[in-house]
């Protein structure tokens, strides 16, 4: 059997590692990703790591502002794919461009489905305290995340992941995937089946929202989150009316009035919680750099038994 003819569509560094994939399986004839964005001070536009590896491989890279308006499908029809890989690409495929590939449109998503559908499933994995997660290979529907699956890779939750941490190994792992598994799907030995009817949840957009620390909630908690949205956007609570961002903090616990400093010294800042308490490590205020919540009290007073931390 010839290699298939396979069309790329992927954006940021996690979906690197599943190019890398399809260039050992297949034959990659474009590849597809969002438009260069501004980026840092200068606003100068920026390619998306994706862009930048196939320009390296000399493979034709496209970026289309809309896929419905110029029907999209249409630009791509001249490359005849017999399947289009997609790995977090960023936008919602047109029913149009979902049928143009004789073997349709296989996606590789970062979560064990039908738990944490939608565009943020490693953070809100940690957040909610799995203790694994993993990648599927589906066939795309119209659905977000709802297409038939043909195959998992499962992975353990470490107690002290991040999403950053998380990311990586996700990312190698679908690469993983998509080669013990796409040739499978192209020869016909893989029969998609669907998702299960039970156990679907949603993992939405990030809002920063979504990292403030709510001392009312249990310190286990709060720790999951601060886990989950390491680097972006931040744990975070407010000193002062201003933010205060907590970069490293471990449960411990205390007990006391939610938002209620229960010590601070050289082994960091503990605050009282719904249940347990939080010892801050590592924090920066705002405007500051990061550092050690013991070099912080060297010039700012926390006394026990006072509530500075807004929640």
């Amino acid at each position: 059997m010839s290699r298939p003819r396979i069309v790329f569509m992927g954006t940021p560094e996690f979906a690197v590692a599943s190019l890398e994939a399809c260039f050992d399986v297949g034959d990659v004839v474009a590849v597809v990703t969002q438009p260069d964005k501004p980026k840092g001070r200068s606003g100068a536009p920026t390619a998306p790591p994706v862009k930048e590896r196939a320009l390296e491989r000399g493979l034709p890279v496209l970026q289309p502002q809309k896929l419905r308006t110029p029907p999209f499908a249409e630009e791509l029809r001249q490359y005849a794919p017999d399947v289009c890989v997609v790995t977090a690409y960023g936008k919602i495929l047109p029913k149009d461009l979902l049928a143009l590939p004789v073997k349709g449109c296989v996606n590789v998503h970062a979560s064990l489905l039908p738990r944490f559908r939608g565009a943020a499933p490693i953070q809100w994995a940690i957040a909610h305290g799995d203790a694994q997660t993993g990648v599927t290979l589906m066939v795309m529907d119209e659905g977000l995340d709802t297409g038939p699956m043909l195959a998992t890779k499962q992975l353990p939750i470490a107690p002290d992941e991040t999403s950053a941490t998380l990311h990586t190994k996700l990312a190698a792992l679908g690469g993983d995937l998509l080669r013990e598994s796409l040739p499978r799907y192209l020869r016909g030995e893989l029969a998609p089946a669907p998702q299960p009817s039970e156990g679907m949840v949603l993992a939405p957009i990030i809002d920063k929202e979504d990292a403030k620390l709510d001392f009312t909630k249990s310190a286990v908690e709060l720790d999951r989150r601060l886990r989950a949205f390491t680097p972006w956007p931040g744990a975070y609570t407010l000193l002062s009316g201003k933010v205060f961002k907590v970069h490293r903090m471990r449960p411990a616990s205390g007990k006391g009035a939610p938002g209620t400093v229960l010590s601070a010294g050289p082994e960091g800042i503990e605050v009282a919680c719904g249940e347990g308490s939080l010892v801050f490590l590592d924090v920066q205020p705002e405007g500051k750099r990061v550092m050690r919540a013991s070099d912080f009290l060297s010039g700012h007073k926390l006394p026990p038994g006072s509530q500075p931390f807004m929640s």
